[in-house]
């Protein structure tokens, strides 16, 4: 990750601190500081008031949007200036980073610090905030550590701050541009923990709220920060990549403004009935966040018509100005949806919500009949926004082989589509929206997403699709995707992944984990562990099955013999945890179920055993799909190898079995070389040359005592191991 040599230690001009961009920077984060202080200030509101709960103090109540506003300008910064290093500017031909993208790593370092920094004094803030107390007497060590187990707030920013700090190191001693697109990676999981524990997490339709929320904040994250990367990049007349830069920045900018708008409208629809919109103080501010983010796409589509080419021919002037009225914009907006997250939602007459939608986000209309389970939908917006995607793109890139007049196989389209469709099924229809309260249909969508998905999509081959159809980024240009699928295909993470003492391990000892222990129970009350169990079964069955049965070249070739017996070693394991299942009789994660108290759910008992079923009988059937794909695969690689034989030996003469015969035919006369490099000459020279005894094209054959010729189309090396 480091470096120490001359030639890979960046240049001292890369230390220069940005004109005019930190001044910009540092009023942008007044502004946030003050809206989001300020607006709280101005409507008194807290979102734990109505609990009853004395106030903290002013200290408390306003320093905290405060500080959240200042931590949250921080994180964007980090994301942004990691996102210029990683894919905005081009590396240097050995893989370290050039000057720009040094620059940009060391500008991430400083913003990552304030990152941690804040999220440090916000855990002692929120916990002051949700018990009420002073500040000062929450900062007793003894009681901040027993609150911060019990208050998701003080621990989401406890996790944030470490993952700022894990930042922070990754940003000083990364050199190499792969390095710096796994800090990149790693910064973009820095604003998770809060967002899938804020107040979209909890009451009804929180589901929907939550994804929505997570889609929001890493879209609003990846637009600020990279806007103000970019104009970074401007200050430093960095002529010779802004072009470039500025023309990627602007396709990631549409897209995320596309992605808030979408998702900042379901969440508003989700939490504010329209009439609330206007008389009250969670409406007003969601009206102003509204108008902003309008402005912003103006703003956007200003900069598209004026200052995108131009910034192509090397002027910055115009891209400068309108960037800085945006980033200001930007920030402010920051400081309002920070004012807006520490506003409670207006109250309104619709009856409390169940037991069921308090726990699972939404009411379930009944028992899991066929038909509810095949038309009743409730849509993903995380992983069904997902599969639709990956079609979408499969075909685009389809389409795009056909334009050019270049073949793709019909089944591998096949393959894949139906994946993307068995994928949004499993995590969307009936059988996902029961998952959550009900075993059995847990584990339906758990083999749907471990042994269905991963086998159809490894034989859809989407990185021979992908490396055909998307260009090359060219000499001098930034990594494009295509590079970005090579480095990852192969990169040691991806080598070691795809071990099968690593796959194995992960793809059937994950269930005995999960299941057999605490962590299942743990996990049925977040809704995030339930995202989180999802992208792990489908992970886990796309690293055991792409060495297998993959149509893509995997990191890792293995020969047919050994997938053949990872395959067979993963089935009694499989099937034992399925006929374990139906024979427990203790109920996993018992207390969740009976207190859903579903009506059609007697006994959870009967209902985990009924999953056991399903495990063990829809494990059985993908596997010796697997198996009858891998013996095709096998036979046809065999038939692949013969063909290949034979036109090498058309094409040079048989000279490796007329060497073979020559040796043979010498063995036979008990002539011994003096050593290897005399036989290898000798075998050479007679093969080369025809038997002057013989007539031309006359096999040479050995006596019968000794071995018999080689067939035409056999290597030696195969009749060696005969016999």
């Amino acid at each position: 990750m480091s470096a120490t040599s001359s030639d890979t230690r960046p240049p001292e001009q890369a230390e220069r601190p940005p004109s005019g961009i930190g001044g910009l920077v540092g009023l942008g984060t007044a502004v946030a500081v003050l809206v989001a202080g300020g607006l709280t200030a101005l409507t008194g509101s807290r979102p734990i008031e109505n609990l009853g709960l004395p106030d903290p103090g002013t200290l408390t109540t306003i320093g905290l949007p405060a500080v959240r506003a200042a931590g949250e300008v921080a994180a964007v910064l980090t994301i942004g200036f990691l996102l210029l290093a990683a894919f905005f500017v081009p590396p240097r031909p050995n893989g370290y980073l050039d000057v720009p993208g040094y620059r940009g790593l060391r500008a991430a370092s400083w913003a990552a610090a304030a990152w941690a920094a804040c999220a440090l004094l916000l855990v002692p803030l929120t916990a002051a905030d949700a018990v009420g107390r002073p500040v000062g007497q929450v900062l007793d060590p003894s009681l901040l550590l027993s609150l911060i187990p019990q208050l998701s707030d003080s621990l989401s920013w406890l996790l944030t701050a470490i993952v700022a700090l894990l930042v922070l190191v990754a940003t000083r001693v990364v050199l190499t541009w792969g390095w710096t697109v796994v800090a990149f990676g790693l910064a973009l999981a820095g604003p998770l923990p809060v967002a899938l524990t804020g107040h979209s997490a909890s009451g009804g339709a929180h589901d929907v709220a939550t994804n929505s929320l997570v889609l929001h904040v890493l879209a609003a994250s990846v637009w600020v920060g990279g806007l103000v990367a970019v104009l970074s990049l401007a200050a430093h007349r960095d002529t010779d990549v802004l072009g470039v830069a500025v023309r990627r920045f602007s396709r990631v900018a549409l897209w995320c403004w596309v992605v808030l708008a979408a998702t900042g409208v379901i969440n508003a629809l989700i939490r504010v009935p329209l009439p609330d919109l206007v008389g009250t103080t969670y409406g007003a501010l969601l009206l102003g966040k509204t108008v902003a983010l309008l402005a912003l796409g103006g703003l956007g589509a200003l900069h598209r018509r004026h200052t995108v080419d131009a910034a192509g021919r090397g002027e910055r002037r115009a891209l400068l100005r309108l960037g800085g009225v945006e980033v200001l914009l930007m920030l402010a907006t920051i400081g309002l949806a920070v004012a807006l997250g520490r506003s409670a939602p207006p109250a309104t007459a619709a009856a409390p919500p169940s037991r069921t939608e308090v726990v699972i986000g939404y009411d379930l209309d009944g028992p899991p009949t066929l038909a509810r389970l095949v038309f009743d939908w409730r849509f993903d917006l995380l992983l069904g926004t997902a599969a639709v995607l990956l079609a979408v793109l499969y075909l685009l890139g389809v389409r795009r082989l056909r334009r050019r007049g270049d073949a793709w196989p019909v089944g591998r389209t096949i393959a894949w589509l139906a994946g993307c469709a068995v994928f949004l099924v499993a995590t969307s229809s009936g059988v996902g929206k029961y998952a959550p309260a009900m075993f059995s249909a847990h584990m339906a969508m758990h083999m749907m997403l471990s042994m269905v998905v991963p086998i159809l999509l490894v034989l859809g081959g989407p990185i021979t699709l992908a490396l055909r159809a998307i260009p090359v980024a060219g000499r001098g240009n930034p990594p494009g995707p295509r590079e970005w699928i090579l480095a990852a295909v192969h990169s040691p993470v991806a080598r070691f992944v795809t071990h099968p003492l690593f796959a194995l391990p992960v793809f059937v000892g994950s269930y005995y984990a999960l299941y057999f222990s605490d962590l299942f129970a743990w996990a049925l009350n977040e809704h995030w562990a339930h995202v989180a169990m999802n992208v792990h079964f489908l992970l886990a069955g796309l690293i055991f099955f792409w060495p297998i049965i993959g149509v893509d070249p995997a990191p890792r070739r293995l020969n047919h013999v050994v997938k053949l017996g990872v395959l067979f070693l993963s089935v009694p394991f499989h099937a034992f945890f399925g006929v374990a299942l139906m024979g427990a009789d203790q109920v996993i994660g018992g207390d969740f179920y009976r207190s859903l108290a579903l009506p059609w759910v007697t006994d959870p008992l009967v209902d985990q055993r009924l999953g056991g079923g399903i495990t063990w009988a829809s494990g059985e059937v993908p596997l010796l799909i697997v198996l009858v794909a891998l013996l095709v695969q096998w036979s046809r690689h065999d038939e692949r190898s013969a063909r290949r034989d034979d036109r090498r030996a058309d094409a040079d003469g048989d000279a490796d079995l007329k060497a073979y015969n020559a040796m043979l035919r010498r063995l036979a006369r008990g002539e011994a070389p003096s050593g290897a490099s005399s036989e290898i000459s000798e075998i050479s020279s007679e093969a080369a040359a025809p038997d002057e005894r013989r007539p031309e094209g006359t096999p040479v054959r050995a006596p019968a005592s000794v071995a018999e010729d080689v067939e035409p189309g056999r290597s030696p090396s195969d009749e060696l191991r005969q016999g």
